[in-house]
């Protein structure tokens, strides 16, 4: 554990500068105070109270009596204090595959902050065809009144053409200015060409692009081939068509059209040592890059696709598919060094029964895991248990780096006077056994099914409402949308 004593020079700074930018909106006459705690930021871990007023945190340190005895005290001794976790990578009521995830924005956000996850941001998805104005409309009805976290979109970019780059500064306006395009799945894919190009104009705005890194061409010659020798109904089928190398090689050409734009990336659920690699390399080159990766890669390794119990099997099938145990250390280790700078879920989630749809054809499983409620605990359980990364690492991968990337910081991501009062108290004695039955999203299963946590998320307040309690959910559908800036990370 990081402790640094008293308050740094940088947190005094911060929390002086939040005290004056942020208006403080009166919800409630009485104060909050979080007793006994240890505060994690991306800087370390220190003892310190936090008081709240209403939405926001007014002050972190020590608080007068004066103040402490006008003010609810809750007893938070010995638990370690988070900035709400952010998760940027969602898929809820999404159709795909000719069915529609499990969970949609009430389940989800539901999971979500059930798991310590205060923000989500989601991907609206015209389809080809379809304006940008569209699919924000479109995911606005799916989400608006119906969240139990704060939430915001990213907007998914599956056409270029005149029409949809006049459509870009509206999508700034409407506070959305990350945006998704993907090299892989026919429906969404475009041209390298068309890349380059909404690169540009991306960057121009000050915007930036999260990309799906796989070669399609060769993957679809690969699952031709794996049909044609019989092997249509095998799970294993799946990771064997998408190796490595190919979302390597993806990797590759995004980053070298990236260079051509001279435009900053964020390559999404990032998997294996080649495309770190890769990374590595455009970064020696001068270029601005930024890396997610997944829980699933973290936590698990592709021994999971040879289990010959069908449904056993295809409830681990998502793009790019989890990989080796050596490609997990690798991504560990990328992320004490700061190289992969945040961990999402990449939630898309999908019942044992949609699952099912592939019992024949193993291109039909529905590809996609639900993560979004454990993420925290087991990130947290591996960092802690096998000294993985420190308490900072987990605070800059969950919650800061992707409040700092996203245009939500110093609102989200940080404990600090003027933040929003966002906090997951983790409580070290609150272990227990993760079981799909248990848990709140709709999949009915969790791909980390028996994996025994090191302490738990006891409670989790959102804009300063207590919203879960216990480890249970007792809030409501509080959320709002987030029109977010540009990114500072």
């Amino acid at each position: 554990m990081e402790i640094q004593a008293g308050i740094c020079y940088a947190d005094f700074i911060l929390e002086q500068y939040l005290g004056t930018v942020f208006f403080h909106k009166e919800v409630s006459s009485v104060k909050t105070v979080l007793r006994g705690g240890f505060v994690v930021s991306g800087r370390g871990c220190r003892h310190a109270d936090v008081l709240i007023d209403g939405e926001k945190i007014e002050k972190v340190g020590h608080i007068p009596p004066d103040l402490a005895a006008q003010s609810e005290i809750v007893d938070v001794t010995g638990c370690t204090l988070f900035p709400g976790f952010i998760d940027a990578h969602t898929h809820f009521d999404l159709d795909v595959c000719n069915t529609t995830t499990a969970d949609d924005f009430e389940s989800g956000s539901k999971s979500a902050i059930r798991g310590g996850t205060t923000t989500v941001i989601d991907f609206a998805c015209p389809n080809k065809g379809e304006s940008l104005a569209y699919g924000l409309d479109l995911w606005h009805k799916k989400a608006d009144g119906k969240c139990y976290c704060d939430y915001g979109f990213h907007m998914t970019i599956d056409d270029w053409n005149e029409s949809i780059e006049s459509e870009l500064d509206a999508m700034f306006d409407a506070g959305i200015t990350s945006f998704k395009m993907y090299l892989t799945y026919p429906a969404m894919m475009i041209g390298d060409g068309a890349v380059y190009r909404a690169l540009k104009a991306l960057k121009v705005r000050g915007g930036i692009a999260g990309v799906h890194c796989e070669n399609a061409g060769v993957i679809d010659a690969r699952i031709a081939e794996l049909k044609a020798s019989g092997l249509g109904a095998d799970v294993v089928s799946h990771p064997v068509s998408r190796p490595d190398y190919l979302e390597a090689e993806a990797v590759s050409r995004l980053l070298r059209i990236a260079q051509a734009a001279d435009a900053p990336v964020i390559i999404v659920h990032t998997t294996n040592r080649a495309s770190l690699a890769e990374i590595a390399a455009a970064r020696r080159r001068g270029q601005t890059v930024y890396v997610e990766t997944c829980p699933q890669y973290l936590a698990l390794d592709d021994g999971v696709y040879y289990d010959p119990d069908y449904s056993s099997a295809a409830r681990y099938v998502c793009a790019p598919p989890i990989r080796s145990q050596e490609d997990s250390e690798a991504l560990w280790k990328a992320l004490r060094r700061g190289e992969v700078q945040t961990i999402s879920t990449d939630h898309c989630s999908f019942t044992l029964e949609q699952k099912d749809m592939g019992r024949d054809d193993f291109t039909k499983i529905p590809g996609g895991l639900p993560g979004v409620e454990t993420r925290g605990e087991v990130v947290y359980t591996i960092a802690a248990s096998e000294k993985k990364l420190s308490l900072a690492g987990v605070c800059r991968a969950l919650s800061e780096n992707p409040a700092k990337l996203y245009g939500l910081f110093p609102r989200k991501g940080v404990i600090a006077a003027g933040s929003d009062a966002d906090i997951v108290v983790y409580d070290p004695g609150a272990s227990h056994v993760l079981r799909g039955a248990e848990l709140l999203s709709k999949a009915g299963y969790t791909p980390f099914e028996g994996f025994r946590t090191n302490g738990g998320i006891a409670k989790v307040y959102l804009r300063g409402s207590l919203q879960v309690d216990g480890g249970k959910v007792i809030g409501g559908k509080m959320g709002e949308y987030l029109k977010r800036g540009k990114c500072a990370l």
